[in-house]
């Protein structure tokens, strides 16, 4: 996200740059002169001078927008059935954008829903907690900042809604086959819902109803979670221009 200097900032870079500059002037001095105080009267001045110039040559290109680029954000949305793999590769590309420096969240399904543990799980209830996080991330957006959701998101119309709430809307289809999800099973959830003590679980109880036009679609079943991040970073540069300079 593209940062403006302070005023603080730049007399602070002023004064350490022209306290390194000064101490090379008053050496070059002295091995000309052989005489201290010629060589530090020479630097003193050095300093003070160019700390002035250096501050409002700073000032002054802060003020200049050519060569400066706007960074778009974008809602880059994993959805996938429980186990597919979309936590495990959301909470690595937060990392990765962060690092880049970009202003980056990331709402994570589990995570919401043990703050708000009143969400349910029938379809109207799912419809309305996903729009309610589609207006997170929409703001979140707004603001700058790039969003990472990692929601089961299971049905096509809370995916539509999510799309037109959002200005750039990826949409990221892990489309890890449900047996593979299945013998994962990190959280022992599908046995649970195998034996009833889950209801409404999607694929085994409720519906996921596979997205109709993703921007990007990858099955996890076959490839290292390196692999997998590796492949997703390569597909954002393409859809997210610009995300290219960063990933």
């Amino acid at each position: 996200m593209r940062t403006l200097e302070s005023p603080a900032r730049s007399l602070v870079k002023s004064v350490t740059y022209r306290f390194l500059g000064s101490c090379a002037t008053v050496v070059v001095v002295f091995i000309a002169t052989h005489e201290w105080t010629i060589s530090f009267g020479t630097g003193a001045m050095d300093f003070v001078l160019k700390i002035f110039l250096f501050f409002f040559h700073e000032r002054l290109w802060n003020r200049i927008n050519w060569g400066k680029k706007d960074i778009i954000p974008a809602v880059i949305w994993f959805t996938g059935l429980s186990g597919a793999g979309k936590t495990t590769i959301a909470q690595i590309l937060l990392s990765r954008l962060r690092d880049a420096g970009l202003s980056t969240e990331l709402l994570d399904g589990d995570v919401v829903r043990s703050i708000f543990k009143d969400s349910g799980f029938s379809r109207a209830e799912r419809l309305r907690h996903l729009a309610g996080m589609g207006f997170v991330a929409s703001e979140l957006e707004k603001s700058g900042t790039f969003v990472i959701a990692s929601f089961i998101t299971p049905y096509e119309e809370a995916r539509q809604l999510l799309r037109t709430s959002c200005k750039q809307f990826i949409e990221v289809y892990l489309s890890t086959p449900l047996a593979v999800c299945e013998s994962r099973d990190p959280k022992g959830l599908y046995v649970k819902a195998r034996a009833g003590e889950i209801q409404q679980f999607t694929g085994v109880s409720d519906v996921f109803e596979a997205p109709v036009n993703p921007e990007i679609t990858i099955d996890t079943s076959s490839k290292s979670v390196d692999e997998t991040v590796d492949l997703l970073v390569a597909e954002l540069r393409e859809k997210v221009p610009s995300l290219r300079q960063w990933l």
